[in-house]
């Protein structure tokens, strides 16, 4: 059978940084998270199991991914093999609107696109719950992919209990995410990688005695649709995390001289009275966050930047859903 399902990339604005000791193949985060899936970062995948296969054949934006993502390919369609007891191969055929590696959860979008295009494949007819659990197996944030418009990672010990779930549907609050380019070039230290740097920061207990509090406000500021609040928070959220990344050893450093300047001109815009607020992932790539009535005002800011690439507007969206457009 064949399949195929769109899946957005979402945004973190309560970030996961670091997986439980003893749980990183799980991928239980250490904490939970709030996040908003993007309408125009997208990832298409198309599935099908079939006996006439004798091995899984996979292509990535026209190419056979490189082997640490191709190893993940394969071990996540084992996991769905597992579940439906058969052992048939897959050829799989996917494919990006926007550049991967760079900061902007092109994993999330990936593997929430995979198992839901697999699992239907399959046959196999999975909750949302069992499907984003499926999916922050493959990776922890494309969990959050798999549910509506603004959703919560719930914090748990156990992989039941870990999973995405729709906290405001995607059209509630009409707020903007502005993703600004400034490279294309893939990050030097995987996000993967990076998380197991995360307890060597001294910073890293900190965060940890705060961050259930910074959820429940993030969640309050939505629900009262308080912009200048919730603004607040995830710039402040954002550079809290990146000084673990920044202080753990060995230190990292996902911003380049164009994440910086953008950083600059969102905080001098907003003295003047454009209000907006930054958040950034582990990428160089940066997020503007900013009300609809400015959105066109601030994008054209932005372009205007000689460090910007390349901006792509998006307002909440819709989880992973299934399509009758397949891509073979």
């Amino acid at each position: 059978m064949k399949a195929t399902a769109i899946a957005p990339s979402n945004l973190a604005f309560i970030k996961y940084w670091g997986k439980k000791k003893g749980h990183e193949e799980e991928r239980l985060p250490v904490n939970g998270s709030i996040s908003m899936n993007l309408s125009n970062l997208i990832t298409t995948t198309t599935v099908e199991f079939s006996d006439d296969y004798g091995e899984d054949v996979i292509l990535y934006n026209g190419e056979e991914p490189k082997q640490r993502s191709l190893q993940r390919v394969l071990k996540h369609l084992d996991r769905i093999r597992l579940l439906k007891k058969f052992q048939q191969r897959a050829q799989i055929v996917s494919k990006n609107n926007f550049p991967e590696s760079t900061g902007l959860s092109s994993s999330a979008s990936g593997f929430a696109a995979l198992s839901l295009a697999a699992s239907k494949a399959a046959n196999l007819d999975l909750s949302e719950k069992d499907l984003s659990i499926l999916a922050r197996q493959g990776s922890g944030s494309a969990c959050r992919s798999i549910p509506d418009g603004f959703v919560e990672w719930l914090n748990a010990n156990t992989s039941d209990g870990s999973y995405a779930k729709s906290i405001f549907p995607h059209d509630y609050w009409n707020i903007v995410d502005i993703v600004v380019i400034t490279g294309k070039e893939q990050k030097d230290t995987p996000t993967s990688e990076g998380m197991k740097r995360a307890y060597s920061s001294p910073f890293f207990k900190k965060r940890l005695q705060h961050i259930e509090a910074r959820i429940i406000e993030c969640k309050r500021y939505i629900k009262e649709k308080n912009f200048k609040f919730f603004g607040e928070l995830i710039e402040k959220e954002a550079l809290e995390m990146h000084t673990i990344t920044l202080t753990s050893q060995p230190p990292i450093v996902y911003w380049h001289p164009g994440t910086l300047c953008v950083m600059r001109a969102v905080h001098l815009w907003r003295q003047e009275g454009l209000e907006s607020y930054f958040t950034i992932n582990t990428g160089h790539n940066i997020h503007v966050i900013v009300q609809e009535k400015d959105k066109e005002v601030l994008a054209k800011e932005l372009s205007n930047l000689e460090e910007v690439n390349e901006v792509i507007i998006n307002y909440p969206a819709q989880g992973a859903q299934l399509s009758e457009q397949h891509l073979f």
